[in-house]
């Protein structure tokens, strides 16, 4: 799901409406002069590729209030000696924002564990987070390409080297690609090569 905190960009047809944060991008759009039928607009999340629906009635106060990111979540900080005391918390340390959960694993697994420096939790936690740092790359690169593909799929799936240009997007092939968007509008390549490769669609 999108975040309201991302930027979007609006496409009227193959081109770029407004960009920017969604409460801003729905503003463009709703004072923007009605586009034809063949160029309907169309809104991207910056970061997922996906198409995000826009509620434009009511005023412009309104539509900002509606497309607003969240307020920021307050950290919990010291209490102050007159705050009044908490009840007592159970297990789980949810000041930290531990969640517990239920883990399913074989004996050895639950040997080796035991056997860790801090117990069972600790150990897993490091080791997600170790997951975390070394998937971080292939992960990041498969997003994008997953963001460059939905976008194409709804704005470029009619154009000439549509196909090859998805097997490139793949292979991580960004010459290969550039050479089958070459004949794309402008806006169209620029911003799938940005969703892709995290450019600005200039020259590499």
């Amino acid at each position: 799901m999108a975040q309201l905190t991302d930027t979007h960009t609006a496409f009227a047809g193959h081109h770029i409406l407004a960009s920017g944060s969604l409460a801003d991008v729905a503003l463009a759009v709703k004072h923007a002069p009605p586009s034809s039928p063949s160029a309907p607009v169309l809104i991207f999340n910056d970061r997922t590729g996906h198409q995000v629906d826009l509620n434009l009635s009511g005023t412009d106060e309104e539509v900002v209030a509606r497309h607003a990111p969240p307020p920021p979540v307050v950290a919990d900080t010291p209490e102050s000696d007159d705050a009044t005391p908490e009840a007592p918390r159970g297990r789980g340390r949810p000041k930290l924002g531990v969640v517990p959960r239920e883990v399913t694993l074989l004996p050895r697994h639950w040997d080796w564990l035991a056997e860790q420096p801090g117990g069972a939790s600790v150990a897993l936690r490091k080791l997600v987070e170790q997951a975390r740092r070394d998937n971080e790359v292939r992960d990041r690169k498969r997003e994008r390409q997953e963001a460059a593909y939905l976008f194409m799929c709804s704005l470029a799936g009619n154009l000439p080297g549509f196909e090859e240009a998805t097997r490139a997007l793949y292979a991580d092939d960004r010459k290969r690609y550039e050479e089958q968007v070459a004949s794309w509008p402008e806006d169209v390549r620029n911003y799938a090569l940005r969703l892709a490769w995290e450019t600005d669609g200039g020259e590499a």
